[in-house]
């Protein structure tokens, strides 16, 4: 429902001198999620331009977020697809994480549709996101201490993995429940 909904909305037709009607595509907001048990990173970014911002880290209670304030947040900023980072093993296994943010991402898609937003939930591989991170945040001096959170900028590379290849992303109602 919610995809129908949303391909109807974006697409609007535009008159031209010929008199032909074109589609346009309105660009979308994406949320980048890197699920963590005790922080979640956010990243906000466009359709448009396929960029990603750090946007915030948000607490997590035991890998439960404030579902009123991360709802609140998809709602304000118009978000219409959330993208949850899944932390597969090197070799592409499920990890105790990844069964957690699996679980996240179901559970933040009903809540989703208990409101009636137009919002697509997808899984995305993660895999080294936040080693890449902390590299970049050393190397632009972001951080100073080992132990200095990079969240927000492991859902900005996961924002640009999902941008580079968008079909790799899964929506969440098309994944089997375990």
């Amino acid at each position: 429902m919610a995809d129908s909904t949303l391909i109807t909305d974006s697409i609007n037709s535009i008159e031209t001198e010929a008199g032909i009607a074109e589609a346009t595509v309105k660009p979308h907001l994406v949320l980048a999620l890197d699920y963590g048990v005790k922080k979640m990173g956010m990243a906000l970014g466009n359709t448009i331009t396929e960029t990603a911002r750090a946007f915030d880290i948000l607490a997590m209670n035991n890998g439960q977020p404030d579902w009123d304030n991360l709802l609140g947040i998809i709602k304000v900023w118009g978000v219409s697809k959330v993208v949850v980072g899944l932390p597969l093993n090197m070799d592409g296994s499920s990890s105790m994480l990844s069964k957690r943010a699996h679980k996240f991402a179901r559970r933040l898609a009903h809540r989703i549709m208990e409101q009636h937003l137009p919002v697509v939930v997808s899984l995305c591989d993660e895999r080294l996101t936040s080693v890449a991170a902390r590299e970049i945040a050393w190397e632009n001096g972001w951080i100073q201490h080992e132990r200095d959170p990079i969240d927000d900028i492991s859902a900005c590379i996961l924002m640009s993995t999902y941008f580079a290849d968008p079909n790799s992303s899964i929506a969440i109602d098309a994944i089997k429940t375990d």
